[in-house]
């Protein structure tokens, strides 16, 4: 199971076989059915997750009782709520399982104490916190700047397994968009 991880790990550092052996040693498997909680809100975030398998989503519900979607996750990625894993506080987000999953799992005691030791997985950890910042840096910009149309053409360019693998509401959700509005978008796309 920590085979995939070490290949995702190996495309960015180089770290020794001792250290990277260490890391791989303190994660935890687990098997996730689809719509199972990972962490709901008010509970506190205790793990990152590097998804082997499967789809997940971050999601509050605003004062109106309406889900908003913050962010997905798929095969190779990490997710985790950075707020309350860090700051030990009540998480404010839910994470759900959209489909059946696989994750290996770290708790921050162990990740910190894994970090202490390793250059290069911290190295690797700074990467991957730069390519997310980077990411939801651009989703911000597009919501900004471009139309509706143009930002669900530009998700779709960007991220075409999720356009096959999210619901419609999630996916509406994430953009900013009613169902109603996406499902206008995607029949005008089709003409």
């Amino acid at each position: 199971m920590t085979e995939q991880l070490k290949d995702h790990i190996l495309k960015f550092v180089t770290p020794p076989e001792s250290e990277l052996q260490s890391f791989l040693n303190v994660m935890e498997f687990e098997n996730i059915e689809n719509k199972q909680y990972i962490l709901k809100e008010r509970q506190y975030c205790k793990f990152q997750y590097f998804i082997l398998k499967g789809c997940f989503r971050s999601f509050f519900i605003n004062k109106k009782g309406v889900e908003k979607v913050v962010n997905f996750g798929i095969e190779d990625w990490w997710l985790t709520n950075f707020d309350s894993f860090i700051n030990q506080t009540p998480s404010e987000l839910n994470i759900q399982a959209a489909e059946d999953s696989q994750v290996l799992k770290i708790s921050k005691q162990k990740l910190d104490d894994i970090l202490k030791e390793s250059l290069e997985l911290n190295r690797y950890f700074r990467i991957i916190l730069e390519k997310v910042r980077i990411a939801d840096q651009r989703r911000i910009q597009f919501m900004y700047t471009l139309s509706g149309e143009e930002l669900y053409t530009v998700f779709c360019e960007y991220n075409p397994d999720f356009v096959q693998r999210v619901p419609q509401y999630m996916l509406a959700s994430y953009l900013g968009f009613t169902p109603e509005f996406l499902s206008k978008i995607r029949r005008k796309r089709k003409l």
